[in-house]
């Protein structure tokens, strides 16, 4: 199912889910503008280049790059520094600190591009509606931040490059479920014939995105290169407990909604 709208008014324009939206779009489309990499996702290079790699921000000082593996073959592969064989330093073509920024924009293919901005959208209307535009951005950079570090700390060895929004996602819709429990969703399900609109509850539409989520990661459609189930679980699961803790902590601090605006339309209202 894809969340199209919920059922909350908002008292302001969601401009900067928009322009987030777009960013993501704009960045996925200069990342694969040669050929039909638009539809298979960039390049290994580019997402190792551009990919939060658990690995560099684990073991300071080291990096990794695409570097030549056998030099009487010319093979090209993943080469970190640190690494038995590997003489010498590894010189990275971004900053890693760079990388955890860069990484929140960039996504491994078309589906999963297109499956976070259909959440982003959705759950990230009423967040910034609640939270305002400034905090609302960082909220959201926050997210995909702590959403990376649990990666780091539990998979602090791996060598894949992760790549996309689902961690700064994963803050939203925990957000959205702690500070508006009632909230319902019009989602469009794609049927073998036809498609037809259901409406559902947030916490439903938060599990479906966590579990597409994990399933993309699954079969390695979220990262540069390779499989790593793990950081697909463990990044989700880490955006998702951010935003919780922080919709917690904060709800009773943010500006109150005005009286009537929250449930008063129900979706899919003629």
């Amino acid at each position: 199912m894809i969340p199209l709208r919920d059922n909350l008014r908002l008292a302001r324009a969601p401009f900067v889910t928009a322009c987030l939206v777009v960013a993501n779009v704009v960045v996925y489309v200069l990342a694969t503008r040669h050929g039909w990499q638009l539809f298979t996702g960039p390049s290994e290079a580019t997402g190792l280049r551009y990919g939060a790699i658990p690995y560099t921000f684990s073991h300071y000082g080291r990096h990794c790059a695409i570097g030549t593996l056998d030099l009487l073959t010319g093979q090209q592969g993943l080469l970190c520094s640190g690494w038995p064989n590997v003489v010498g330093t590894v010189q990275s073509a971004r900053p890693v600190w760079e990388t955890a920024m860069t990484a929140m924009f960039l996504h491994a293919n078309l589906l999963q591009l297109a499956w976070n901005m259909a959440f982003l959208a959705a759950f990230g209307s009423a967040i910034e509606d609640r939270l305002g535009h400034v905090a609302f951005l960082a909220f959201y950079l926050l997210g995909g931040l702590a959403a990376l570090a649990v990666q780091v700390l539990f998979a602090s060895g791996s060598t894949v490059a992760v790549l996309g929004s689902s961690g700064a996602i994963g803050a939203l819709v925990g957000s959205y479920i702690a500070l508006y429990p009632r909230g319902r969703f019009l989602a469009l399900l794609p049927l073998v014939v036809r498609v037809t609109f259901v409406e559902q509850p947030a916490w439903v539409m938060g599990a479906i995105w966590l579990a597409a989520t994990v399933l993309i990661g699954a079969l390695g459609l979220s990262t540069a290169i390779g499989t790593d189930t793990g950081l697909a679980i463990t990044g989700q699961l880490g955006g998702l407990a951010f935003g919780l803790l922080v919709a917690l902590a904060v709800a009773g601090r943010v500006r109150e909604r005005a009286p009537g605006s929250e449930l008063e339309v129900r979706v899919g209202s003629g």
